[in-house]
């Protein structure tokens, strides 16, 4: 039974939108990271160049730095944001030459800034500020002291800028994911097309079309397209072994009603009652034998096309072997033939099969041996144990049979090239569709000095091959 577990497609879909989504969070993370970086860069150069501007403007006079802020560095960080700007020129002792910022610049960034210029950030009053800091000597001045420039601004602007940014980047990601979604679909169309062309021509196909697929695949599909081509290969077999069956069974059910039919065309041709006992004898045999032929044609049938069954009990075959056996051994056709049966091996033996399957492959060694052997035969039925099996046997002293014709026996209709008997050949086709459907091993062996030996091999239950 087929069962639909989803669509492939949206399985694909589904992984590539993960993929996707996952990448989009690195990617949405590094543009978060990089638009702050890219902002504090750009304010910093602001910083920067206003206090070199603020710089140039100090002056000195009677040893005194005189300093008038000019213009062009409050213009430099004035940005459309109105943030609050701050500045301030200390001295080298820290003392304030020209300030508006609301704090004091900690001793210890004018030491890290007497080193080497420095950007900071820092929060006063609940506000956070970035702060540039740079010490400028006085060279060629009559005072060589030199001053510390301090310029800083609320992060408002380039957090705003910085925000900004990265909505112009979400907006590209997202027009990129929109259109990489609609290439994923059309890349998925194509991608799918040899699967749907696949099923097209499987679709296109007759009933009775076993022959092996003509398409072009990717390689995806080679093996998928290879099984089927062994499917289409045992069908073909299985087709014509059919075929074949129903030609040889037509065949074998013609004749002897072909015998009947001649039989009694005669006997109503003659009006002598002791000729009409002796054709209704004929047809009564041949009506017998007919009988007999249909029966282990549908026993045939049945076993091929049985179901498996997974609650099979454990079966004693020691007991069903001499049911068997005494239910043959009281019959008419066994009664010129020494028919008995070998010490079984000691206490039960129990195996997982069916007792109508046991008796119908019993019934069918029995038969074979009683028909196709000569009259005072001795036909033996066994059991033998060997570790984890059990082989049942049944073998007769009867002609010998070529090698070259023991697996040819097992085939429907094959009597071994004997065509002095009324057997159907169908028998052992049957046992060894009985020992297929019980998973055990049949095998034929030409018996010393003359006869033939037919043995199965089953499995014993667990129970059985552990004691």
């Amino acid at each position: 039974m087929i069962e639909v577990t989803g669509s492939l497609k949206h399985r694909l879909a589904v992984w590539l939108l993960i993929t996707v989504t996952g990448l989009g969070a690195l990617l949405m993370i590094e543009a978060w990271l990089s638009t702050h970086r890219a902002a504090e860069r750009a304010f910093d150069g602001r910083l920067e160049a206003a206090a070199l501007s603020i710089a140039e403007a100090v002056q000195w006079q009677e040893g005194e730095p005189i300093v008038e802020i000019p213009v062009a560095a409050l213009q430099i960080l004035a940005t459309r944001h109105q943030e609050r700007v701050f500045y301030a020129v200390l001295a080298s002792d820290g003392e304030a030459i020209a300030t508006n910022m609301p704090f004091t610049i900690k001793p210890a960034w004018r030491e890290r800034v007497a080193k080497e210029p420095e950007a900071l950030t820092t929060v006063f009053d609940g506000v956070s500020w970035r702060l540039y800091g740079r010490e400028y000597d006085s060279a060629g001045w009559v005072s060589q002291e030199p001053v510390q420039i301090w310029v800083g601004h609320t992060r408002v602007g380039r957090l705003t800028l910085a925000g900004e940014l990265f909505q112009r980047t979400v907006v590209r990601f997202l027009a990129m994911v929109m259109l990489a979604g609609l290439l994923m679909l059309l890349a998925m169309r194509v991608a799918l097309t040899p699967m749907r062309r696949l099923r097209h021509l499987l679709r296109r196909r007759e009933a009775d079309d076993m022959r092996p697929l003509d398409a072009r695949v990717p390689e995806e599909l080679r093996e998928m397209a290879e099984t089927l081509d062994t499917l289409f290969a045992r069908q073909r077999d299985s087709r014509d072994a059919l075929l074949r069956f129903t030609a040889d069974a037509s065949h074998q059910l013609k004749t002897p009603l072909a015998g009947l039919q001649s039989i009694s065309e005669l006997a109503l041709q003659n009006s002598d009652p002791a000729e009409w006992h002796a054709a209704l004898a004929a047809v009564h045999d041949g009506a017998e034998r007919t009988s007999r032929l249909a029966g282990q044609l549908l026993s045939l049938a049945r076993l091929r096309h049985l179901e498996e069954k997974n609650d099979v009990v454990p079966l004693d075959i020691v007991a069903v072997l001499r049911e068997t056996l005494l239910d043959w051994a009281g019959r008419e056709v066994a009664r010129r033939h020494d028919l008995g049966m070998a010490a079984p091996p000691a206490g039960p033996l129990l195996v997982r099969a069916e007792s109508w399957m046991i008796r119908e492959l019993l019934g069918n060694l029995i038969d074979n041996a009683l028909r196709y052997t000569p009259p005072g035969s001795r036909i033996t039925l066994g059991l033998e144990r060997h570790g984890a099996e059990v082989v049942l046997y049944v073998e007769d002293d009867g002609p010998r049979v070529a090698i070259e014709s023991l697996e040819r026996l097992r085939q429907p209709f094959e009597r071994g090239g004997r065509q002095d008997t009324e057997g159907s050949g169908l028998g052992l086709a049957i046992v060894d569709s009985i020992a297929r459907r019980l998973g055990a091993r049949f095998t034929l062996a030409a018996r010393e000095p003359h006869g033939l030996v037919v043995r199965l091999h089953l499995a014993l239950c667990s129970s059985e091959s552990t004691s």
